[in-house]
This record gives C-alpha cells, structure tokens and sequence, in this order.
C-alpha cells in the first residue's frame, strides 16, 4: 500500500514537471540583431496541437526590427515571403489568408510575445518545413526546420 502511494506521488510530480507540461509548446526568442536562438523545433506526433511562443527579447520598435514567426512548407517559403513583403508594413509584411502558412505570429517589437498555435494533424511525416521572419531581409538569417518527431 505504502508503495502504491509512492508511485502514484511520483508519477503526480512527473507529469506537472515542465518537461511533461511543456511537450506540445514552446517559446523561443528573437533579438535585435536577426536572430532566433534555435534553428530546429520537434513536434511531438503524440500532441493534438503545438505552441509556439515567441518572444522579442530586444530594444527596437517593430518598424525598425520587427519579427514575427511563420511556419510553412519549406517548397512553400521563398513565396509565401515574397507575398509577405507585397502585403508591406501596414500589414505587418503577411498576406491575410495565405493557405500555404500553416501558423504565424504577429509581427513584434522589443519586449513583445504572441503565441501560434496550431493543429498537428496538419503536419506530414517525411514533409519538409520551415519557420522564418517575414520582416524584409529578416529570412537570411531568422530560419529554422521544424520536423514531426515520432
């Protein structure tokens, strides 16, 4: 009995720990000088939806360095940018209604967050995707690949 009582308190404490609660989100950051600090995001098969956070940890306004994150079929970005930069400042450089993004932020200034989420089940095994910054310039160097884990 005492024993029960000790793995069911365990287990409790393994399930609300952050790497468990945490398994279908993620927050990642972006600065002032291009950058994200990751290049790779794995989304676990096993979760209905993923979230991703992110966070501008620089200074300048969203005119002067604004970034946003957009996920999208890797075949699909150089477009989906380009139409990004055609949409212009106004509307934060992201096309409204663009079937090819799978899920995107707003466009961010220092010390701002926005959370997208997205549906897993629109994800493909095998697919190649990427996340990037759809702020003129900013893909050269904002990018990442994020892949389907098993």
């Amino acid at each position: 009995m005492v024993f029960a009582k000790h793995a069911a308190l365990i287990a409790l404490t393994l399930l609300a720990s952050p790497a468990f609660a945490n398994e279908c989100a993620v927050e990642i950051s972006s600065n002032d000088q291009m950058q994200y600090n990751t290049k790779a995001i794995q989304v676990p098969k096993s979760c209905k939806t993923f979230s991703v956070t992110l966070a501008h940890a620089g200074k300048l306004p969203v005119n002067v360095m604004g970034h946003n994150w957009v996920l999208s079929s890797t075949a699909d970005m150089q477009g989906v940018i380009g139409e990004a930069m055609a949409a212009g400042a106004a509307k934060g450089y992201f096309k409204e209604g663009d079937t090819r993004v799978i899920a995107h932020t707003k466009m961010l200034g220092g010390g701002e967050k926005d959370t997208a989420t997205f549906d897993v089940a629109k994800l493909a095994a095998g697919q190649k995707y990427s996340f990037y910054c759809t702020f003129p310039g900013h893909s050269a160097l904002m990018k990442g690949e994020l892949t389907l884990a098993p």
